[in-house]
């Protein structure tokens, strides 16, 4: 069987939901095919910003808000305090499937439990969980799937920059969220302790290159031992971030998040890139001269993180170093928290 539409976009993430939202705004036939049957669940410490996308989200969705925000380095504590909160947390799966209500109101159709099995320069042919297989005609394709795209090995872009996050969701409870830029433990990357509604996100994010995942998860279940946490019977979850960009638009092929390659090598943030490049991508699909500035200046900020990567990377006794000066620099307020996050 075949049909053909305006855009199709492969992957209901909230890139490709902000993407399908506005093209269908926008009288665009759009439709979203996700491999998962469920929208929204992924791997992800489920921290938002304020200055990237807290002031866009319903506050039903926020779990926990947070004007201070507790930072550890190995000789250093600090708290970073101001009026606004910082971060938030928010369920993955409650904010992707509200994303997908509006995406659907909008005039989008998602479909899920498709498995791309192919894509051509014109068409892709999925198959679906009754074993069916189709064939769907495009005018553009999105890529939205993800670290490991399937667009994005279409197109021939290699990816060679890339971070691990290892996640474990717990029950219970706690009052501060917090930031632990332990070299010993973690090198460039962190650990981390963010508070949800009623359950703890406790987990590590590293560059794959110098800390591989089977090392990360050794010394974060060590790691939380040490403040209390036995994590031993605890599942945990993994996900790669994709850093690499080499550009988004590809004549009718245009990427999107962490498929781009724009998420933040040196913390791992991802939603926030994903939501602006989504929304820039369908606004260049609509009007194909838009010239996409926020993208470059995503773009930009990225490879600031790098810097930061790049010169760790070399010694570890540079990373600590380093470290030491990125926290003792936010202790006399001549770094902006802000500067660690991909909004400007």
């Amino acid at each position: 069987m075949q049909r053909s539409v305006d855009t199709i976009i492969i992957g209901a993430g909230p890139g490709g939901l902000a993407c399908a939202k506005l093209l269908a705004e926008n009288n665009r036939q759009v439709l979203v095919l996700e491999r998962k049957q469920i929208i929204g669940p992924k791997v992800c410490a489920g921290g938002i910003t304020w200055s990237g996308l807290l002031r866009h989200v319903p506050e039903e969705l926020i779990e926990q808000a947070f004007p201070e925000q507790s930072i550890f380095s190995n000789l250093q504590k600090i708290k970073i305090s101001e009026p606004e909160p910082i971060v938030a947390t928010i369920n993955r799966k409650i904010l992707g499937q509200w994303m997908a209500r509006a995406a659907a109101d909008a005039g989008a159709t998602i479909e899920t439990g498709v498995t791309v099995r192919k894509i051509t320069a014109d068409h892709v042919v999925v198959q679906y969980t009754d074993g069916k297989v189709r064939t769907i005609g495009y005018t553009h394709l999105v890529g939205a799937d993800g670290s490991t795209s399937m667009v994005r090995r279409f197109l021939k872009i290699s990816t060679d920059k890339m971070g691990i996050g290892i996640n474990y969701q717990i029950n219970g409870t706690c009052t501060d969220m917090e930031w632990h830029l332990n070299t010993k433990m973690f090198g460039s990357g962190y650990g981390w302790i963010f508070p949800h509604r009623d359950t703890i996100s406790i987990g590590a994010y590293g560059d794959q290159h110098n800390l591989p995942a089977a090392e990360l998860k050794k010394r974060l279940l060590a790691w939380a031992a040490e403040k209390g946490y036995d994590l031993s019977r605890q599942q945990a979850r993994a996900a790669l971030v994709n850093y690499d960009f080499q550009g988004f638009s590809f004549g009718p092929v245009l990427l999107v998040g962490d498929a781009a390659g724009l998420a933040s090598g040196l913390t791992g943030e991802g939603i926030y890139p994903a939501i602006i490049t989504g929304e820039a991508v369908a606004k260049k699909i609509i009007d194909p001269d838009y010239p996409a500035d926020e993208i470059t200046a995503m773009a930009k900020k990225q490879l600031q993180h790098q810097k930061v990567i790049r010169i760790a990377a070399i010694h570890p006794w540079l990373c600590s170093l380093l470290m030491e000066w990125l926290v003792f620099l936010l202790r006399i307020k001549l770094l902006d928290f802000h500067a660690l996050e991909m909004a400007d």
